[in-house]
């Protein structure tokens, strides 16, 4: 039963925090330390984000739908190749090869020295003042119709980072967005759309290791979680969306940059392990 409680808690926490760009994998890491639970490990993280990708796909089901029918087409018939439907389906896969393979390269590093938490709690400052001077410099004058393969690349090598907990996929995919000019709105939907592929493909990827390798849970908590992230994601989804077409990203800066120098603070105290 506790341990079905924590899960709730933290699928709370991961439904709260995929989209909105602060770091999902940073608040697993750090609020269960500060409550006494532990690392509850990479495994049980990459396969609750499935909840949160599910909600990202009955989102945009339209908008996907249309990409991967018209990617399909572009494979057998020449006339779709230039359709720009068919161009996103090709921009979203090449944008997510470079997360796919520097995890797979990097995958005991990322579950081990990569979850210390004087590493998380810099990265939540460093990468926070980046989206914040992304934000405010940015040209603002690309739609996401303008999204070419350089800036595909550009975007998904910038999402690879997030393999480093405290960066955030979104956040540093919209960072990297925002600096080669693309409205907030537009920057943001590319970032839930080049996040499928890697976060789905690593959730697989780590059932295996449920139960046992690092995960805390077993499956029944492993599976509440998962749930209740997809339902509290989906809320944040259509949140941020509407909130990020008249509004700065400075209260995600300011958090960030809150959150980073308070774990700093808690660990240097004593009163977090990292």
């Amino acid at each position: 039963m506790i341990d079905l409680l924590k899960a709730v808690v933290l699928g709370t926490i991961q439904g709260l925090t995929e989209f909105l760009p602060i770091s999902s994998s940073a608040h697993l890491r750090i609020f269960p330390e500060l409550f006494g639970w532990g690392d509850p490990g990479a495994a049980f993280t990459a396969v609750i984000q499935i909840g949160t990708e599910l909600a990202v796909l009955i989102y945009f089901r339209h908008d996907i739908w249309r990409i991967g029918k018209a990617w399909v087409l572009s494979l057998a018939k020449p006339e779709w190749r230039g359709h720009a439907d068919s161009r996103m389906g090709w921009y979203i896969i090449v944008g997510s090869l470079p997360i796919v393979v520097l995890g797979v390269l990097l995958k005991d590093v990322i579950e081990k020295d990569f979850r210390n938490l004087w590493i998380i709690g810099c990265t939540l400052i460093v990468m926070g003042i980046v989206l914040g001077v992304a934000d405010r410099l940015s040209r603002n004058d690309k739609v996401i119709k303008h999204i070419s393969l350089r800036d595909a690349v550009l975007m998904g090598l910038a999402q690879a980072l997030a393999l480093i907990p405290g960066v955030s996929r979104s956040g540093a995919t919209i960072s990297m967005g925002r600096a080669l000019g693309y409205e907030r709105e537009a920057a943001t939907r590319f970032a839930f759309l080049l996040a499928i592929p890697a976060v789905v493909g690593a959730g697989l990827f780590e059932l295996k290791e449920i139960p046992g390798g690092d995960n805390t849970y077993g499956w029944g908590p492993t599976i509440v979680a998962t749930v209740i992230s997809f339902v509290v994601g989906y809320a944040a989804i259509a949140w941020l969306l509407r909130y990020v077409s008249t509004k700065s990203y400075t209260p995600f800066v300011l958090y960030r940059v809150a959150l980073g120098t308070a774990t700093l603070v808690l660990l240097g105290a004593g009163i977090l392990s990292a």
